[in-house]
């Protein structure tokens, strides 16, 4: 690959991911001692405040390969400093994906940094670039559900376990909304390079809308059912039940009153 050359400021990581990752371990410890005098205020601080730093870690996986396959111009553009307030579109890589946790408990794909194609030569390099933030995502799922299937669970509080599920299902369908193959999806910038000339040009219109052409299909109930079905024999297949990801939503939206089956079980 290229070597590229960026200065270190352009490297440096940002005080507001700092203050992130801040706020997720104090929230983190918060949910696992019970500190909190309401539970669900600490797993909804900390879920938020995890699922924003996987989301620049998203970003930021997408800029560190971009750079190390040409473009150089990550590092100017603050990339490189995990910074989400650097992105092209915070709206859409940070504000939305929150809203939509707290509203669907769906992991919405981010996606706001503007890589210079042009600077890039070889069509796997551009594919590893798309690739990059959804494996980014896969690989945070792993570590929240290796308790899990490691079996070690002994000792992990309960609120706390429910927490981890809630995140990890958050990252796995961040993760296979990214990688479907949709105009505007990482998924489509991985086959992209290896598609003829004609083909790109007749889809690039509808590149804009890919998104919303998704979230319109999972709001038809066969199709919703569907999806909700393959996450949730994703996360079983990792050791992670339906009471789990399900007592974890209902921690997070604390506001809504937490269900007396989740606190007897919590």
């Amino acid at each position: 690959m290229t070597t590229a050359t960026t200065r270190h400021s352009d490297r440096r990581i940002s005080p507001v991911f700092v203050g992130i990752l801040a706020v997720t371990a104090v929230t983190g410890w918060a949910t696992w001692t019970g500190f909190a005098a309401q539970p669900g205020v600490a797993v909804f601080l900390f879920v938020t405040a995890a699922w924003i730093v996987s989301l620049c870690l998203h970003e930021y996986a997408h800029a560190r390969t971009a750079l190390h396959s040409g473009d150089i111009t990550v590092g100017d553009k603050g990339y490189l400093t995990l910074n989400p307030l650097k992105y092209t579109h915070a709206l859409l890589s940070i504000v939305l994906p929150v809203i939509f946790v707290i509203m669907g408990g769906i992991g919405l794909p981010g996606g706001a940094v503007f890589i210079e194609r042009g600077r890039i030569r070889g069509r796997w390099r551009h594919s590893l670039i798309s690739a990059a933030g959804p494996l980014t995502n896969v690989l945070f799922a792993i570590v929240c559900t290796a308790p899990f299937w490691l079996d070690a669970l002994d000792g992990v509080p309960t609120d706390f376990r429910f927490a981890l599920a809630f995140l990890a299902l958050l990252q796995v369908t961040a993760a296979l909304l990214n990688f479907l193959p949709v105009p505007g999806l990482d998924g489509y910038g991985v086959i992209e390079p290896w598609l003829s000339y004609k083909i790109k040009r007749q889809v690039e219109p509808f590149a804009p809308f890919g998104l919303l052409f998704v979230f319109a299909l999972l709001w038809l109930p066969a199709v919703n059912s569907a999806f909700f079905d393959v996450i949730d024999a994703i996360l079983k297949s990792l050791g992670i039940s339906d009471l789990d990801t399900y007592c974890g939503q209902e921690f997070y939206r604390f506001w809504q009153g937490t269900n007396e089956f989740c606190s007897v079980s919590g």
